[in-house]
């Protein structure tokens, strides 16, 4: 048996830039190497300007930096990666971070602590917003197994 290897180019071409588009109403704040983009005010103000009109704001990992950036997180529970935890702290000292949870849910912002709990937070959102069913549809669909409590 031969294995045929084709290369197809994916290509991303949005319609909208962060200037133009419509409502939306999730922000999801990815996480990653987030240095640059603390210091880009038109990005934070994005972030502060569309979570504001959003139903919900959400983050994946150190995402969660650039929400307290926003001015998103005062009085707020937050979580983040295990290994920015001290870093947050350190920049953030007002905001409260939870340790050894998935995700923390504080209302209109929830905040997950990296990848893999990223997708629990992604499932329990799908699960807040449209049904339990449908959450636990989707892993199974996925062959992932969600742990849908966030500890």
């Amino acid at each position: 048996m031969r294995l045929i290897h084709a290369r197809a180019a994916l290509q991303v071409q949005p319609h909208f830039t962060i200037s133009n588009h419509p409502l939306v109403d999730l922000v999801l704040i990815p996480g990653g190497v987030h240095s640059a983009e603390l210091e880009r005010p038109n990005i934070i103000d994005w972030i502060a300007r569309s979570s504001a009109r959003a139903e919900l704001t959400a983050s994946v990992c150190t995402g969660a930096f650039l929400l307290a950036k926003a001015g998103l997180l005062s009085g707020k529970a937050v979580t983040t990666h295990w290994e920015d935890i001290a870093d947050f702290r350190a920049m953030f000292p007002a905001i409260t971070v939870r340790e050894n949870l998935r995700w923390v849910d504080e209302g209109n912002i929830v905040t997950a602590a990296g990848i893999s709990a990223g997708l629990d937070m992604s499932l329990h959102l799908v699960a807040r917003l449209v049904g339990e069913d449908l959450a636990v549809r989707t892993a199974r669909q996925m062959d992932y197994r969600w742990l849908s409590n966030p500890g």
